[in-house]
């Protein structure tokens, strides 16, 4: 199980947040599936590394979309409240962690 912060999310996210990033993550999950058969079919390995190269990048972008919403939510409520410095550098270290 991934660590968990024991923090909550200042805004909840609408249904409509949920679903569009669930529905990403499971056409991710999808494209990790046809690697899978691609491995026990022995396909050619650059054809393999281009969908995992596009998984990557669904990913990130899945990322993305996750920190533009934490920092104007999250981040942006800290700032407010006065608790901005501890929000930004909990934000930077999340950011570093995902670009290595």
């Amino acid at each position: 199980m991934p660590e968990n912060s024991g923090k909550e999310p200042v805004t909840p996210r609408t249904d409509e947040e949920k679903a569009k990033v669930l529905n990403r993550l499971k056409r991710i999950e999808g494209q990790v599936r046809g690697i899978q058969k691609m491995v026990e079919e022995d396909r050619y390995c650059v054809d393999i590394l281009v969908q995992i190269s596009a998984i990557d990048s669904a990913l990130n972008k899945v990322g993305h979309s996750l920190m533009e919403r934490h920092a104007h939510h999250c981040v942006a409520d800290a700032v407010k409240k006065g608790e901005g410095e501890e929000a930004i550098d909990e934000l930077m270290k999340v950011m570093k962690q995902f670009t290595k």
